[in-house]
């Protein structure tokens, strides 16, 4: 056999387990005493999908546990390296992997870490995850930059013709009707946008927007941290956790976890979790 040969067999062979490759991927099991949520990790978010597969395969999420507990926010565990005695300072990162496709609606996995103070480039905790739970938006709410329209509000009401508008929200504020002075802000968003010339909103997705508002989240944290997989079964097991008893965040009774990953086609995990996989994955 010719040189020519043998370099186009073994091509043709790298494609075609290149192409089998592809037509797998990796379903996470995450098991508790709650039940089991199954998972899939985001191919464009290759460095923490692999560190999270290896840590999984080693067995080393075995016995951590969902040790951070917030019902309406999120779940949080995984902390591989404090079970092993790894002094903090030592734990591994891994660079953001933040993606405008992926946002925190209820069922997504994320990265935690530090804050930006001490973290500026966003790196990830090299093992902990949390689980997004969240809670419902509307519409109006959900595309609103709360911290753009805080800060323009007291421009907006410095205004001859909003003397009233400041009266009635001062008045809410001292009565500490906090719903009512968010709805007063909401209602005044596009007219304090176009006195100032500001953009006070948020850019999201149709689909995103719907699922918000259909399944909930937490979007403030949108953009801040890496999404790197999703919940395609077990969320009323998320719930459970979610609805520990804790004491300062940490439930009474612990909330211990043994991960597992299998490689399965995605025609399977199409068909058996009716998930849909994007063109980019």
């Amino acid at each position: 056999m010719n040189q020519k040969m043998r370099i186009l067999l073994f091509s043709l062979s790298f494609l075609s387990l290149w192409a089998c490759g592809k037509d797998k991927d990796y379903v996470v099991t995450i098991s508790t005493r709650h039940g089991e949520i199954k998972a899939i990790l985001f191919d464009d978010a290759p460095e923490h999908k692999s560190n999270f597969i290896s840590l999984a395969e080693d067995g080393r999420f075995d016995s951590t546990q969902f040790h951070r507990v917030i019902q309406g926010f999120m779940v949080q565990g995984g902390d591989v390296y404090g079970k092993e005695g790894l002094p903090a300072l030592e734990w591994p990162t891994l660079p953001a992997e933040i993606r405008t496709n992926h946002v925190h609606i209820k069922g997504m996995i994320a990265a935690a870490r530090q804050g930006d103070g001490i973290n500026p480039q966003k790196r990830s905790n090299g093992s902990q995850f949390f689980i997004v739970h969240g809670r419902t938006y509307d519409a109006l709410e959900l595309t609103t930059d709360f911290p753009a329209l805080q800060k323009a509000v007291f421009q907006f009401m410095q205004l001859e013709s909003q003397k009233q508008m400041k009266v009635e929200y001062s008045r809410l504020f001292e009565e500490g009707k906090m719903d009512s002075l968010t709805q007063l802000l909401l209602s005044k968003r596009d007219e304090i946008a176009k006195t100032l010339t500001l953009k006070l909103t948020k850019d999201y997705s149709p689909e995103q927007i719907k699922a918000y508002v259909e399944q909930g989240g937490t979007p403030h944290l949108d953009f801040e941290y890496t999404v790197f997989g999703q919940v395609i079964q077990g969320l009323e097991v998320l719930d459970k956790i979610a609805a520990e008893r804790t004491a300062r965040e940490v439930p009474l009774e612990p909330v211990l976890m043994k991960v597992t990953v299998e490689r399965i086609s995605r025609k399977k995990i199409e068909k058996e979790f009716h998930y849909v996989y994007s063109p980019a994955q």
